[in-house]
């Protein structure tokens, strides 16, 4: 059974920074791509970064490149996302997502076949 639980979320004052983990269960870190994803309250889930055990990539949306940092420890079965420089827009639940077929990009949420239950992050102004 594959289980992603994320841990790492609360409440950090704008500028300051947040490590998320999300801790994997059921698969092996091997042609897989793992995902963070938020959704801020009345907004759609937006991917927001990736890392790719397919050709060993990682990816960002441009709000928040340069600012987040996506890793994985293969042997704790552990993904990371360092969050620095967190700004109000960033508040928003975080999940984590595996897809078993996607090669590249973070791709849309339908790409992925099982979600965490998610961690809040809020940024205050």
């Amino acid at each position: 059974e594959v289980q992603l639980v994320e841990t790492g979320g609360g409440l950090v004052q704008t500028g300051g920074s947040l490590r998320l983990s999300c801790a994997a269960s059921g698969f092996t870190f091997e042609d897989v791509a793992i995902a963070w994803f938020r959704q801020a309250p009345g907004k759609e889930r937006e991917g927001v970064s990736c890392i790719s055990y397919h050709d060993g990539d990682t990816y960002y949306r441009d709000s928040v490149r340069g600012r987040f940092t996506i890793s994985g420890d293969t042997a704790k079965k552990t993904v990371f996302l360092q969050m620095n420089s967190l700004k109000p827009e960033d508040t928003a639940v975080y999940y984590c997502a595996v897809s078993l077929s996607l090669v590249a990009g973070i791709g849309p949420a339908d790409a992925y076949d099982y979600w965490g239950q998610g961690t809040q992050v809020t940024v205050s102004s």
